[in-house]
């Protein structure tokens, strides 16, 4: 075998130990029904991306899982994937961005749908002492009215484990959103704004640093994208537009992170 081969094998490895190590810290976070859903819906997301990459020649891995079992309400921080070089337009940057979180909203949204059909409508005052309270973004909220219907006061969802698994799904591809730096929604924004994505990025720096301070689960997310997250790298073709049907999958991308975003994701 090639000396390049066994690099690329060696490669792989890494890929394939780190999904089964978060497979098990996932299992055990959640169980059978969680650690399935979570695992397909963070694949699905990184899949997207890796395909498009695949797409318009940019050289990516594949996706690299992120087990983190403790003190953690997920079991894991996700997957990435790698890209290397500069992106060749910005039809291709859009379409690389906004794949990953389609992909995974696709395999979140009947996750979250039959998990609350699973799930228990119990009076409030019988909610477990030592559980978390999560939430709700106003996408989860409508599915939750079509597959449980409206709640009578005093009454609360226990939440299934494959529901669990979609409330967080959704919950990353929000945070994916936002169209900061070079995080998915950042990708989106420079793909249909250009160099005056930048004042967008402001904007929502600024949001969320004001929601770190009544929040400040957020605080560390919103450090980082200060120091790294700020700027994003233009493509080679930086002039040629969004064709229309692309600009107006934009503003329907941003549409969901405004229904898929959680303000306070928990309160314990």
């Amino acid at each position: 075998m090639p000396p390049q081969t066994w690099h690329r094998v060696g490669k792989l490895y890494i890929n394939i130990i780190l999904l089964l190590l978060t497979i098990a810290s996932t299992y055990v976070t959640g169980g059978l029904w969680y650690c399935v859903a979570i695992i397909s819906i963070l694949m699905a997301h990184e899949m997207g991306h890796y395909l498009m990459c695949r797409k318009y020649g940019v050289p990516a891995t594949l996706p690299y899982f992120i087990p983190f079992p403790i003190a953690n309400p997920f079991g894991t921080m996700g997957a990435v994937i790698s890209m290397r070089g500069v992106i060749p337009s910005r039809k291709a940057l859009f379409d690389i961005g906004a794949a990953g979180p389609l992909a995974g909203l696709a395999i979140s949204l009947p996750v979250i749908y039959f998990g609350l059909q699973a799930s228990q409508v119990i009076n409030t005052g019988s909610m477990p002492e030592a559980g978390l309270s999560l939430g709700e973004s106003l996408l989860f909220k409508g599915i939750s009215w079509l597959a449980v219907g409206p709640l009578a006061d005093g009454q609360d969802i226990l939440l299934h484990p494959l529901a669990y698994a979609g409330w967080a799904g959704l919950f990353v591809t929000a945070l994916n959103l936002l169209p900061i730096g070079q995080l998915d929604g950042g990708h989106v924004a420079y793909a249909l704004f250009g160099h005056n994505s930048k004042y967008v990025t402001y904007l929502f720096l600024l949001s969320l640093g004001i929601l770190a301070i009544i929040y400040n689960g957020y605080a560390l997310l919103f450090a980082l994208l200060v120091l790294f997250g700020r700027k994003h790298p233009a493509p080679w073709d930086d002039f040629t537009a969004l064709d229309p049907q692309r600009r107006w999958l934009g503003y329907l991308v941003f549409l969901i992170f405004a229904l898929s975003f959680t303000p306070i994701p928990f309160e314990l």
